[in-house]
């Protein structure tokens, strides 16, 4: 038994899709993973209800974000709260990321979940009169709350100072503030220009060699205040030289959607845990193939993972910042949302050629969990741009 759906092609046209793969991905039996620490980072669900302005004011749905982040720690999977993949500082504001950290701790409480929570600046707005010690207090006012929430840390990228800072040293100053202060040690996230062109040539440096030589002292004054570094770059090969040079208690948390097969596996000298946005909408993918990796069977997890990056790459795919929009299409199609709106209307980020691509590599990948359900969930988008639907193959 098959189910077919009509797609979109660039020119107008349309043409049949038989959706090869009508088993999904079971769920797996959610524990915490033995030989890696494995966090998805989190998207949030908008109330489509709740605003007369839903892109300067918008609203959360409570209830469904909570209800997801259920869901993924009974996966095993760690939570990352108030990062990029929930729209942090595009659509979602701090006064919104408040909320959402404290909320997610106390559920967090309640099932024994781990998280994480980003702390920045994103509440400074960067302008000519910001000074290096405002980046400062912005980021002391937000890790004080993260820390008062009853979360860990993850240290931010910020906006502000990149815009604001003169040479590394200032870069240096500011992490060496903070970094002294913290209650226990945080993740650094080291986020590339291609997830935010605001934070081009971060570390003082666009040459990615000598911006890394920056991170790498503040990581090795304050070994015992950084637990880990994440760094989102899309690129393999600084990931590894950089989790090479690591002091032996750091550790390298992989941020690349496009290779995090083999940068989980590792080599011989060494492997990265994960803290991915594409683990929120491969979840069971993910989670599944952590348990073989736990079981020693790595040719299953690459096997599992492998067939999810085409899936990555085209969410992923320029421009990188956009790819929210297709983690969020991805939990309507699953049924963890009942409706396609975004924080801040993001929804309109990618086309529908985007969104029929996206649908094919999903099925092909397996993570639809329902391919029936999604295909049913597709078609009133499709219609909205205009792809009627032939008479239904089943």
């Amino acid at each position: 038994m098959s189910t077919s759906i009509y797609l979109p092609k660039q020119d107008g046209s349309t043409y049949r899709y038989e959706l090869t793969q009508m088993n999904g991905l079971a769920n797996p039996e959610g524990s915490s993973f033995t030989s890696r620490v494995a966090y998805s980072a989190a998207h949030v669900v908008a109330n489509p209800f709740g605003s007369n302005d839903p892109v300067r004011e918008p609203v959360i749905d409570w209830e469904l974000t909570m209800k997801y982040r259920h869901y993924l720690w009974s996966l095993g999977l760690s939570v990352a709260e108030a990062m990029d993949t929930a729209q942090r500082g595009m659509g979602l504001q701090w006064k919104h990321a408040k909320e959402l950290i404290t909320r997610s701790v106390q559920e967090a409480k309640s099932v024994g979940g781990n998280i994480a929570s980003g702390a920045g600046t994103d509440h400074l707005e960067p302008g000519t009169n910001v000074t290096i010690e405002d980046v400062v207090e912005a980021y002391e006012e937000q890790v004080s709350y993260v820390e008062g929430a009853g979360s860990k840390v993850i240290m931010m990228a910020s906006r502000a100072l990149a815009a604001c800072a003169q040479s590394p040293e200032d870069y240096e100053y500011v992490y060496d503030k903070i970094l002294n202060q913290v209650s226990q040690p945080v993740i650094i996230h080291w986020l590339g220009d291609m997830f935010d062109p605001n934070l081009s040539g971060y570390w003082g440096y666009h040459d990615l060699d000598k911006a890394m030589e920056v991170c790498l002292r503040i990581i090795e004054t304050h070994a015992d205040k950084v637990e880990g570094i994440k760094i989102s770059l899309l690129d393999a090969d600084k990931e590894i030289q950089m989790r090479r040079r690591l002091p032996e208690t750091v550790r390298m948390y992989s941020g690349d959607d496009f290779n995090y097969p083999s940068l989980i596996e590792g080599d011989e000298q060494g492997y990265s845990d994960a803290l991915l946005g594409i683990f929120d909408a491969i979840a069971p993918a993910a989670a599944s193939a952590l348990q073989d990796l736990d079981q020693g069977n790595r040719k299953q997890f690459r096997e599992k993972l492998d067939r999810t990056v085409p899936l990555a790459r085209h969410i992923f795919q320029t421009p990188t910042f956009a790819y929210k929009t297709g983690v969020v299409f991805l939990a309507y199609l699953n049924g963890h949302q009942l409706h396609f709106r975004m924080v801040g209307g993001a929804e309109s980020s990618r086309s529908i050629i985007h969104f029929a691509k996206l649908f094919e590599m999903a099925n092909q990948a397996g993570v639809l969990m329902d391919p029936e359900q999604a295909a049913e969930r597709f078609k009133p988008l499709l219609k909205l741009a205009g792809v009627q639907q032939m008479e239904a193959v089943k």
